[in-house]
């Protein structure tokens, strides 16, 4: 079992925690506060605390904070307790590298809405229709969350105006960065008036001598900001982590078998360094009767969104994926982290571990590490500040794969056809239908909805929704594999 942390590189104007991590003792609107409280947020968590005081003040934030650290919450106060809800000029625009966060971004600021009255929050993103967007933006809104790709597209066809921006928000800014979109994020921050206020969050930080990347945007785009960088901790008590020794690059398949089969997690993630891996490691698994799903940078949009709702559903029991595609994914309950390799870039072995072990709950982290990454496990024992050592394999008790909990089902009608969560669950339950405790995750998206029922009742659920109407309508319903 090991604990450790990222020590903070000695950047300036370090952000200082306040005394009181009270939500109540910021200067936030009344309604606001309220509303924090029945959603049960009282204290902030350490990157609230340091980024709230001064985001509120008017500084310029770049802050360090990984997914599930609350930077949502943070910078989404920031944005709306400077809201003018009178003038329907977009004043808040955050701007994300995935269309799967922007839209994770988007519910958060409208659950930390709901208690102002007439607030709109309108998602712009790639691999949605244009048209719809263009209808939207016509009747105006007061925060826009989109992609740069196709915010630049609305700004470049005169669609969105910036005019009135106050607060510009670069969420997961190095994986923008990563991904290309330097032109583009450049293109769009030139729309903005010089007097906004920025706030850049990113998972890593440039070392000071960095020459590129976040440092040399920083020096383009904010205004004497305030470093916020989190100690990143990993608890032994919540996170057991272990390096197993594999003899050669052919051994590392059977060896992560056999790791699943002594573990048996319900939900993982598998992280692999190239996206070929992730295709071949996911297929491989399948074949062996594992239930495992590959997530790259090369799928389509309308596959990474099924794959991803079956993995959150525990319709997939594996997710095999690189830290590009698994970043900005907001994965709860994850119960064990798989290094197929030593990542490439030592901080984000820290992230990847840091994905199981959250609010509480127990995790498992596992590296597999060959003879020639020694090198790199010796770099990591210098990151780490402590001593590495590696295990032999364990034994499994159970030789035969197990099964996800659940199994998904598709209806072809969504928010477009006014259908709810409530109306589905409301179907499958009815009489002579299935127990509330049978029936897992709904999701319902434009044109579509997802829900996941336990596998042993599957064929049993989707009788009951071909079979009784759903608003007065007959929706098509079909199981979604893997």
């Amino acid at each position: 079992m090991l604990v450790f942390s990222m020590a903070a590189h000695p950047w300036p104007k370090q952000g200082n925690i306040v005394s009181d991590s009270s939500f109540s003792s910021l200067a936030l609107p009344k309604a606001l506060l309220s509303n924090l409280a029945s959603l049960g947020y009282h204290e902030m968590s350490p990157v609230q605390a340091q980024s709230l005081p001064p985001m509120l003040s008017g500084r310029d934030v770049l802050a360090q904070a990984k997914t599930g650290s609350g930077k949502t919450a943070a910078f989404g106060l920031a944005l709306l307790a400077k809201l003018k809800i009178e003038s329907f000029a977009v004043q808040g625009l955050v701007l994300c590298p995935t269309r799967e966060l922007a839209d994770q971004v988007a519910e958060e600021l409208r659950r930390l809405a709901r208690g102002m009255a007439n607030v709109k929050i309108l998602t712009l993103c790639g691999g949605a229709p244009f048209g719809p967007q263009l209808g939207s933006l016509e009747h105006g809104a007061h925060i826009v969350v989109g992609t740069p790709g196709r915010i630049d597209e609305h700004l470049r066809k005169g669609s969105l105006s910036l005019e009135a921006l106050a607060m510009l928000v670069l969420d997961e800014a190095d994986r923008m960065l990563d991904m290309g979109f330097q032109a583009t994020l450049d293109a769009i921050i030139a729309e903005t008036p010089t007097t906004r206020q920025t706030l850049l969050f990113s998972a890593t930080f440039p070392d000071e001598s960095s020459s590129g990347g976040l440092a040399e945007m920083n020096r383009g785009v904010m205004c004497d900001p305030v470093i916020v960088k989190i100690a990143e901790l990993h608890d032994a008590r919540t996170i057991r982590q272990h390096f197993y020794s594999v003899a050669n690059e052919e051994a590392r398949f059977d060896a992560l078998c056999q790791l699943l089969l002594v573990h048996r997690p319900a939900t993982s993630v598998v992280f692999c360094n190239t996206k070929r891996e992730t295709q071949a490691v996911a297929e491989q698994l399948t074949e062996a009767g594992f239930s495992a799903v590959a997530l790259n940078g090369d799928l389509e949009q309308k596959d990474r969104d099924r794959i991803l709702i079956l993995f959150a559903n525990q319709s997939a029991s594996i997710l095999v994926a690189t830290d590009v595609a698994a970043r900005g994914l907001d994965i709860a309950q994850l119960d064990a982290v798989f290094n197929y390799q030593i990542a490439r870039e030592l901080d984000v072995h820290v992230h990847r571990v840091g994905r199981t072990g959250r609010a509480g709950a127990s995790g498992i982290a596992c590296t597999l590490v060959t003879p020639k990454e020694s090198y790199r496990l010796e770099r990591l024992e210098g990151l780490l500040e402590q001593a590495v050592k590696t295990e032999p394999l364990p034994k499994p008790q159970h030789s035969v794969p197990f099964e996800p909990l659940m199994a998904t089902l598709q209806l072809a009608g969504g928010k477009k056809d006014k259908l709810r969560p409530g109306d589905i669950l409301g179907a499958l339950t009815g009489e002579g239908g299935l127990r509330g405790e049978q029936v897992g995750k709904i999701k319902v998206l434009a044109r579509s909805a997802y829900v996941a029922v336990e596998r042993s009742v599957i064929q049993q659920a989707q009788a009951k929704l071909e079979r009784d109407k759903l608003k007065g309508r007959a929706f098509r319903v079909r199981r979604i594999r893997y």
